[in-house]
């Protein structure tokens, strides 16, 4: 009879300061792995649809701003369709990664408005971006979602946001536009105002 000889899962480990060299060698100053960060540019070309800016601080539970955090951002194109569909903007990259600012811990995003997507039964989904976050401290990435405040309409038909029980929170997934085509989001982890997270 052949002995099976299981492995045990390792311990967790948080992302760390090496996780800016692993994903982000240019951002760390290590130069020659690529030309510039995979996920730097979103726009690769005459993209369809409004351009926008998503900035925001992921802040933790005493209020300070998270200066080693990374994001990282999924989404559709304008009309609603992800790379690889038929389509879908070939001038759209879908995905993006970008480290907080050294010193204030801000991200930034230039990217496009995503169009609204049709949900697993039919039902259109608001314009949303799936959002990824990690950082030092945090032992498995966390999950959220990105709304737009200035959808109010289809919003309130969501189906992922119909879902939420405590709907006092929802505003927590908001991102609220701050003129000339910019949206500020915040994200908390802890404490007053915490983020939604997802268990994906």
């Amino acid at each position: 009879m052949q002995r099976i000889e299981r492995l045990k899962e390792s311990p967790s480990q948080t992302a760390g300061p090496y996780v800016h060299i692993g994903a982000l060698p240019n951002f760390a100053e290590i130069e020659g792995v690529y030309d510039e960060d995979l996920g730097h540019r979103m726009i690769t070309g005459e993209a369809k649809g409004e351009r926008i800016t998503i900035r925001g601080t992921v802040f933790d539970g005493t209020g300070a701003a998270l200066r080693d955090a990374m994001v990282e951002i999924w989404q559709a194109d304008a009309q609603g369709r992800y790379p690889g569909q038929d389509g879908a903007d070939p001038a759209f990259a879908g995905w993006g990664r970008q480290a907080g600012d050294m010193e204030t811990g801000e991200f930034a995003f230039e990217t496009v408005k995503p169009g609204p997507v049709a949900f697993r039964d039919g039902r259109l989904m608001a314009p949303h971006v799936s959002v990824w976050i990690v950082a030092r401290g945090i032992n498995l990435g966390l999950q959220t979602r990105l709304y737009f405040a200035d959808e109010a309409e289809t919003n309130a038909t969501d189906p992922i946001l119909a879902r939420i029980e405590h709907r006092d929170r929802i505003g927590t997934l908001m991102a609220r536009p701050e003129g000339d085509g910019v949206y500020r989001f915040d994200i908390r982890l802890q404490g007053e105002d915490e983020t939604i997270f997802f268990d994906i």
